[in-house]
């Protein structure tokens, strides 16, 4: 079958390298996964500004390729372009944040997201909103610390993560955690294991909306 295409709206060539890595093991014996890197932005995209001015490149990236892959993962916690690339292509487009989120409120559950970006909850919220799932939303809890030098510490960053994984569990009585960002999917499988409330990566997630999507598990 023809690849996926993972969409990196940030514009950060490693970042596209962890990820489509993360989504590629995911992945079924013989479906591989491809990355493209978004150029006219931020390395990391951190706020609402950059999110939306994502949009225009993810859908040029995604218009382009569509001919040549079997689906497509739009790779920010925001879907940028998502909805977009859904009206104008044939093939299966999905998001981090939809995916995420559909698969954490699953069964009813209360969830939450941990995340590293302040400046993005108005976005996530929205999210949240959009999907119909704010009854079952518990809130974002943020990381204490700027973004782009917790991302340039793993170690740190799975420890501030982690408290943040435990207060929406602890104080809003999360019963299922989103780790809230393209750039984080190290750091979600990282935490994965380290809870008994399931954690929710969103590339992993992605990837099974999608192969759901193609007639394909994993």
């Amino acid at each position: 079958m023809k690849p996926i295409l993972l969409i990196n709206p940030n514009s950060s060539a490693a970042t596209t390298t962890m990820m489509v890595g993360i989504a590629a093991a995911c992945a079924p014996g013989g479906v591989q996964v491809q990355g493209a890197t978004a150029t006219r932005g931020p390395a990391m995209i951190t706020d609402g500004a950059a999110l939306a001015a994502s949009v225009e490149e993810v859908i040029a990236i995604g218009t382009q390729a569509a001919p040549d892959v079997a689906g497509i993962i739009v790779g920010a916690f925001g879907d940028p372009g998502l909805a977009e690339l859904r009206e104008r292509l044939v093939v299966p487009v999905v998001g981090l944040c939809e995916a995420a989120m559909l698969e954490a409120a699953s069964g009813g559950r209360r969830y939450g997201v941990a995340t590293v970006t302040p400046q993005l909850v108005e976005a996530i919220d929205g999210r949240a909103a959009a999907l119909g799932l704010l009854e079952r939303y518990a809130g974002i809890r943020l990381t204490a610390g700027d973004p782009r030098a917790l991302a340039a510490e793993p170690a740190l960053l799975v420890e501030r993560l982690a408290d943040a994984v435990t207060a929406c569990i602890e104080i809003d009585g999360a019963r299922a955690v989103i780790i809230g960002g393209g750039p984080l999917g190290q750091a979600a499988v990282a935490l994965t294991p380290r809870f008994t409330t399931p954690i929710i990566a969103p590339i992993p997630a992605a990837m099974r909306q999608l192969l759901q999507m193609l007639g394909l598990t994993i």
